[in-house]
């Protein structure tokens, strides 16, 4: 099987812009048997199982693995920094970050990192590839090696630019595959105030643009109603675990829709409660705790981006150059929604 045949047309052409030349020795290490797993694991942290967003088409967690893969190639050309990106997230189980939310990894959400080395190690095919290409697993099963792959908020990384671009195009459609492109090729890799390479945009206004339509993701991903889904499925999870419905370890062997099975074919409070949820399209906010209701309370991940651009061939944060994207990154971490979120399900 090869899993880029049977991707639909448009996530073809956007990888297409990602990396005009595909390459083609990526493909055998998609292909392998963990990689493959990840298909499974859709890229909204459960939101396709509900009616809170309405997503164009399944983008799978597979698919932003080879994206983050594609840019990094594009811009270094170095298969070991391509390979840390495609792997980055291999230990993902289904849900993505609400399992770190089960686990209690509210900010950080990095509670699975620490398991890429040992998925890498116990995928037999991948150890082969890495032994065939004189590849050290080291070299690859932390991507924070690389800073093009990744690098500390808010700097642009292959992986902030990549879950941003499919986003906007997937799930909101704020993006088209033609202003994609547009972004993309305007985006260079020069040396950042701490002499370390970082993607920089070379025109303001363009860089502007991305910042005023990335920024509806930023709100949308610290919204009570997405933080209400995520700590929802969470809850839903961890009881499905207590009941023995499902076991943790299944939450990386099974993809989301066998979970998401395994739960519904048992005929009890826990599944008539998320057939329920699955039927909201939006919560209900409120300054103090709602009794008798599903109410929540919860900080979580501030994902933003504060750029580089080209001013005069020097390279300055975008904030220092354009007051109208100071104004909308220092308007996101100021913003707070109501301390609490709820549905109408009785608890």
């Amino acid at each position: 099987m090869n899993y880029l045949e049977t991707l639909n047309t448009e996530i073809r052409q956007y990888f297409s812009i990602l990396s005009p030349e595909f390459p083609n020795w990526l493909t055998e290490y998609i292909n392998t048997p963990t990689m493959l797993k990840q298909s499974g694991i859709n890229f909204g942290c459960g939101a396709d199982h509900t009616k809170f967003y309405s997503p164009r088409y399944i983008y799978s967690n597979l698919d932003h693995s080879i994206g983050v893969a594609l840019i990094v190639w594009h811009f270094t050309q170095d298969k070991k920094a391509t390979l840390a990106g495609l792997f980055h997230d291999i230990s993902t189980p289904a849900f993505k970050h609400v399992v770190d939310i089960m686990n209690g990894d509210y900010i950080k959400q990095e509670s699975i990192e620490e398991l890429t080395s040992e998925f890498i190690k116990n995928d037999k095919e991948i150890m082969f590839l890495l032994d065939r290409d004189n590849i050290k697993i080291e070299e690859v099963d932390d991507y924070k090696l690389y800073p093009i792959a990744d690098n500390d908020t808010p700097k642009l990384s292959a992986d902030r630019l990549e879950y941003t671009l499919a986003d906007g195009l997937v799930l909101e459609g704020f993006w088209n595959l033609e202003e994609i492109e547009k972004i993309y090729n305007n985006l260079t890799i020069v040396r950042n105030e701490d002499n370390i390479d970082e993607l920089t945009f070379q025109d303001a206004e363009i860089c502007e643009n991305y910042i005023q339509k990335a920024s509806i993701m930023w709100y949308a991903v610290t919204s009570n109603r997405d933080k209400l889904m995520m700590q929802f499925i969470a809850d839903t999870l961890k009881k499905a675990i207590e009941l023995k419905l499902i076991t943790y370890n299944d939450l990386f062997n099974f993809s989301e829709d066998e979970i998401i099975s395994k739960i519904l074919q048992v005929n009890n409070d826990l599944s008539e409660k998320f057939k329920k949820f699955q039927q909201f399209t939006s919560v209900h906010n409120s300054e103090i705790p709602v009794l008798d209701k599903y109410c929540v309370s919860i900080d979580v991940k501030k994902r933003y981006v504060n750029p580089l651009v080209l001013v005069n061939n020097k390279a300055i944060r975008i904030i220092k150059y354009s007051s109208k994207t100071k104004k909308i990154i220092d308007g996101f971490l100021s913003h707070n929604e109501p301390k609490y979120a709820y549905i109408d399900i009785d608890i």
